[in-house]
């Protein structure tokens, strides 16, 4: 008897929590949806910081909205500006061409992976210009 309330016990503290999650695989646009909202707050918090936000005072702030059409030349264009740092300093800096980095793939996966699941909604340049 104690055997079998050690395994439901066992069944209750492992298999339960793990059934009760709520387990869906990310879509594309979920996807791209979180990573747009986390560069956008990386960014912000990369010219707060000390360290980074001399290099970043070069660099217009980035606001991502995945349903604006011109989010695409938004990242090229912020991508090209972060890879083309010359100051030295900037160069070499982890967390700005990490930022960077990670656009870049943003961008791959908007244009190559999610491409059909993507819709716009909005034409409006200016709203990404915050």
């Amino acid at each position: 008897m104690a055997i079998l309330n050690h395994l439901l016990l066992a069944v209750v503290v492992l298999v339960l929590p793990v059934m009760s999650y709520p387990f869906y695989p990310p879509t594309c646009y979920t996807k791209v949806l979180h990573m747009a909202q986390e560069l956008t707050q990386w960014a912000a918090d990369l010219k707060r910081d000390p360290e980074t936000s001399y290099c970043m005072a070069h660099l217009p702030d980035l606001h991502l909205d995945v349903h604006n059409s011109c989010v695409m030349h938004k990242m090229s264009t912020y991508v090209s500006l972060v890879e083309g740092l010359r100051d030295r300093r900037c160069a070499y800096t982890r967390e700005v061409r990490k930022l960077g980095v990670t656009l870049r793939q943003l961008y791959y996966i908007m244009s190559q992976k999610c491409h059909g699941d993507l819709a716009f909604t909005v034409f409006d340049c200016s709203l990404l210009e915050r």
